[in-house]
């Protein structure tokens, strides 16, 4: 059995009637009114008012709070199921809601009761990034907006502060971070610090806003003070990494197979056997090369792979010039691609056909996807965060980038689940958030446009291929590094390292080495997250096929449009959930 879509029968489409909360309803409401609660970042993120002149709490009591949270709120599930199970009012939906608390708060606390949440330190995803990033989100329109800024850019102080003494609290019980990650973190500090950079940047643009003429001389001179507090902060946290987590930083970036296993399930919402998958990585490395081949014979006959990028890079007519082209033609194909997929296969409603897509200079390298408020005020956006010098951009690589975070990837995927009120409560449409589910559906949705004919310009297939072979690439670095296991003869065998991980993706992905090596820095600092994509994606096609044999085993036709809104209408749950949804039945 299936749940229906949060909007009826296909997303989009108006629901007979709203669904009645039930007890298990409210205490995933309560578990996400209490997230935000404790966290002000969140709030910004979902468009919720309040807390205004507060970060994060990333001091060991903040994360303390997290863990008691789940705690209380798998408590209160228990009873509400049981209370729900006795009337004879649990239904499907409570069933998807109450098995993805269950995997998802259980999780967390395993990964608290390690410590691995309270000592994270690494390139992307630590309080380093998050604290810094949180300035890309605020809202920005108004007078008052710069002054709630002010007060947030006061207390990025104390936002580090309070990761420092979680960083030290776990070097004392035997939690120590990898060098790698030790040193990039610093870096990262360091520009954070710089007069000019982000924090400056990001003051300046009060003059750009719509409010500019009632923001007043002391507002601005306050605005260019708090974002010297924070430049200081951010100063003084690279001393601390430098003079008291550096010298005692360990040099083995593994985490180890048991610790592995665990953020695995993470960051995957299921249990893949991971010896087997290390194999299967390896295997569509194999085939994926293949495939690349035949398009280089097709491109230019008698050229290699590693020759036929060369000569696409080298096209005029597939480069982009400029940060501002960039922009541009990011949001010419989002646009493309949404008006083109809507009513056919997919539905996509009115307020989800808005994108914005951004371009941040002095970046790390990273694109991502930020959501749109509940309230669409704030619509859903394509970040792309491009390294200092980097002013060209080759589009044969990144069209299938742009489906990847837009439309049918991120953008549907999240911006949909956001409308769905009437049927999901607001844990399940705001407040979850699972790698293997939303990454692998991205990537889904990459080899999708491939099957519906986006990509036939060989070019833009190839370049496909490419992201598909970096994430295949990953999954052999990511389980190959962290679990130890026996490198491939082309990189010399022995046991998998930093050194052999980089041969590895030099020798099998074509990315330019900047943002490789910061690729793999998240790899190293990341355990399970990079996998996530391709297995994700691997469980997302497996499913599909189960839903349509069972399907055409019943005698009906199965139909892609009717699978993506069912599938898209659970929102992001674990990948064992969503097989038990559309698979198994509740």
């Amino acid at each position: 059995m299936t749940e229906q879509t949060a909007t009826g029968t296909a997303a989009g489409t108006p629901a007979t009637a709203p669904r009645t909360p039930t007890p298990v309803d409210e205490v995933a409401e309560t578990h996400f009114r209490s997230m935000l609660d404790l966290s002000p970042a969140l709030r910004v993120e979902v468009g919720a008012p309040g807390r205004e002149d507060e970060l994060d709490d990333f001091s060991p009591g903040g994360w303390a709070a997290r863990d008691d949270l789940a705690a209380r709120t798998l408590s209160a599930l228990e009873a509400a199921e049981s209370a729900s199970r006795a009337a004879g009012t649990f239904d499907e939906t409570d069933a998807v809601t109450a098995h993805a608390l269950r995997e998802r708060l259980g999780l967390e606390r395993e990964i608290h009761a390690i410590g691995a949440d309270a000592s994270q330190l690494d390139v992307i995803a630590s309080p380093v990034q998050a604290v810094r990033d949180f300035f890309d989100l605020v809202p920005t329109a108004s007078a008052e907006d710069w002054e709630a800024n002010a007060s947030r850019l006061r207390a990025v102080s104390q936002a580090l502060a309070g990761h420092r003494e979680s960083l030290l609290e776990a070097r004392a019980g035997g939690r120590i971070p990898a060098r790698t990650q030790v040193e990039a973190v610093i870096a990262q500090a360091q520009a954070a610090a710089e007069a000019g950079g982000h924090f400056d940047r990001f003051v300046a643009g009060a003059a750009d806003s719509p409010d500019a003429d009632r923001i007043s001389a002391g507002l601005r001179a306050e605005l260019t003070d708090a974002a010297h507090s924070a430049r200081t902060a951010y100063s003084r946290f690279a001393s601390f990494l430098h003079e008291q987590m550096l010298p005692e930083a360990r040099a083995d970036d593994a985490v180890g197979r048991e610790e592995y296993a665990l953020h695995s399930r993470t960051f995957l919402g299921t249990t893949v056997d991971l010896d087997e998958t290390y194999e299967w990585g390896l295997e569509q490395l194999a085939s994926i090369d293949a495939e690349q081949q035949e398009i280089a014979a097709e491109l230019y006959p008698g050229s290699s792979v590693t020759e036929t990028m060369r000569r696409l890079d080298a096209d005029p007519l597939r480069r982009i010039h400029g940060l501002d082209g960039l922009r541009r033609w990011m949001q010419e194909t989002a646009d493309e691609a949404t008006a083109a997929l809507a009513g056919t296969h997919f539905d996509i409603p009115d307020e989800v056909r808005t994108i914005e897509c951004m371009v941040l200079e002095d970046g790390t390298g990273g694109i991502y996807y930020t959501p749109p408020t509940s309230d669409f005020s704030r619509p859903g956006r394509m970040w792309w965060s491009v390294p200092s010098g980097v002013e060209s951009f080759a589009t044969w690589q990144e069209r299938t980038t742009v489906y990847h975070e837009g439309v049918p990837g991120h953008h549907l995927q999240l911006g949909a689940t956001v409308m769905r009120e009437d049927r999901l409560n607001a844990w399940r449409r705001q407040g979850i958030w699972v790698s293997g589910h939303g990454e692998g559906w991205a990537l889904y949705a990459e080899r999708l446009m491939d099957e519906l004919g986006f990509l036939a310009d060989p070019g833009d297939r190839f370049g496909m291929l490419d992201s598909q072979r970096l994430r295949a690439a990953r999954v052999c670095v990511d389980i190959g590094v962290h679990c130890r296991k026996q490198a491939p003869s082309s990189v010399g065998g022995g046991v998998w390292d930093r050194e052999k991980a980089w041969a590895f993706l030099t020798e099998n992905v074509a990315m330019e080495h900047s943002f490789l090596d910061f690729e793999l820095k998240r790899y190293l600092g990341w355990p399970g997250q990079a996998p996530s994509y391709s297995v994700g994606q691997r469980i997302w096609q497996q499913i599909r096929e189960e839903v349509r044999t069972r399907e055409e085993a019943a005698g009906r036709a199965f139909s892609l449009r009717d699978f993506h809104s069912r599938a898209l209408g659970l929102g992001s749950v674990g990948l064992s959930t969503l097989q038990k949804a559309l698979v198994e039945g509740f």
